[in-house]
């Protein structure tokens, strides 16, 4: 399959990637987007896109890997935009790409920055040339909440949990299933998801005690399936749900009400996995096929979570039940 957006110099245009994270707490999620009334709200999208047509002197539209929800962080989202390449060189940027990054630094918000601006090899598409998305949530059970250094980016629960209980909840999820349970209705859209890995770890410290971190991977998320998947198992965890709930919600096709959703501020978007250059073309048109469940199994499949996983190892303080911390992350089932 040809890629739609060429970086060839006979094109005229290339194809950047952006490499990106942001405090999702002011934001009204990632996507662009205006009321009734046409004036604009604040996303994300709007302000590296506002930025980045400003540098440039030519209007942008970045595609993302992950569309996250009002209030959600990134630290590390990946986007790729398509621009002259007559705009690069007119603007002093020529062929290091990497000179957006200073200057843009200038003109966005301080909740939010890009990491690294580079080239993107030829078949790069952020969003479907991706093999999983890792997600962490932060969670606190303690009735004073989180710490005010933490409020922004760590949710609070108002019930103590079984931490054991829970994250017996989280692995009986993980493989290939139809999540419909736990997603958010979208005509034509298909709630068939590879989950990958949903491990809980105990992080506590006498600073922060009655801590949690989810560690999820899958190869990708439905609207609102990241929460509602951290929901379901603090509820079985502090007892409002039964041991099995978890287990059952896979046997449902359409959303269930007695799926709580976490506050959107725990979770923040770790990472994007992709394959090596010459897989991405094939990567991103096998991801566009529609997912059709057949019984149990399902013709696209994605790749099993590596065995060692860098986005989750760099969590700081994060214990396996209380001992160390793992060296890796477990595989789900793929």
């Amino acid at each position: 399959m040809k890629d739609p957006y060429p970086t060839t110099e006979d094109s005229g245009t290339v194809r950047l990637r952006l490499d990106l994270a942001y405090d999702g707490t002011d934001f009204h999620g990632w996507a662009r987007q205006k009321p009734a009334d046409g004036a604009e709200i604040r996303t994300v999208q709007a302000s590296i896109e506002d930025a980045l047509s400003k540098v440039l002197r030519h209007p942008v539209r970045l595609t993302v890997a992950g569309r996250t929800d009002a209030g959600v962080h990134a630290t590390g989202q990946v986007a790729h935009v398509d621009v002259p390449r007559a705009s690069l060189t007119t603007r002093s940027i020529d062929d290091d790409p990497s000179n957006l990054v200073r200057r843009l630094a200038r003109l966005l918000p301080e909740d939010v920055r890009i990491h690294r601006c580079s080239f993107a090899p030829d078949g790069f598409d952020a969003r479907f040339s991706a093999l999983r998305r890792h997600y962490a949530y932060r969670v606190t059970t303690h009735p004073r909440g989180a710490l005010p250094t933490r409020a922004r980016d760590t949710a609070h629960w108002s019930k103590p949990v079984d931490f054991a209980v829970m994250r017996e909840s989280a692995e009986i999820l993980t493989g290939l299933n139809d999540f419909a349970a736990f997603c958010r209705a979208k005509e034509g859209a298909t709630t068939v998801r590879d989950l990958q890995a949903f491990t809980w770890h105990d992080i506590s410290t006498p600073a922060e005690p009655q801590l949690y971190l989810a560690e999820v991977t899958a190869d990708a998320f439905c609207w609102s399936m990241v929460r509602s998947l951290v929901g379901a198992c603090l509820a079985v965890g502090e007892g409002r749900r039964p041991a099995g709930f978890t287990a059952g919600l896979l046997d449902e096709r359409k959303r269930s009400q007695l799926v709580p959703v976490a506050p959107a501020n725990g979770l923040t978007l770790v990472g994007v996995d992709y394959p090596d250059d010459a897989e991405l073309a094939e990567r991103a048109e096998q991801t566009r096929g529609v997912r059709v469940l057949e019984g149990e199994e399902h013709r696209a499949r994605g790749k099993g979570c590596p065995e060692r996983n860098p986005y989750f190892e760099a969590a700081p303080g994060a214990t396996d039940e209380g001992g160390a911390r793992p060296a890796s992350a477990p595989g789900g089932a793929g």
